[in-house]
């Protein structure tokens, strides 16, 4: 892990289920800046899947999927919004 801890954003969206994890998802892209790193952590199944289609679609990068137990993480880089 070569990334300063303080450079990512964590958002938590633990114990929520659709739609909130992707709203959470969509409301932080709109604050965040070309190159920044944001990481979700919840543990909906189906936003796990959800989340990277949003992501790609929306033409970030998506650069980890992490799963322990019934928890997940998602990490992603915004490319090209204006902050």
């Amino acid at each position: 892990m070569g990334e300063k801890e303080s450079e990512i954003e964590r958002i938590e969206v633990l114990g929520e289920t659709c739609p909130v994890p992707l709203v959470e998802v969509r409301k932080a892209v709109r604050k965040s800046s070309d190159g920044d790193i944001i990481e979700f952590i919840g543990d909906h199944p189906a936003s796990k899947k959800e989340i990277p289609m949003a992501v790609e679609e929306m033409g970030h990068k998506l650069l980890e999927i992490e799963e322990d137990n019934e928890k997940w993480r998602i990490k992603i880089q915004i490319k090209g919004v204006e902050g």
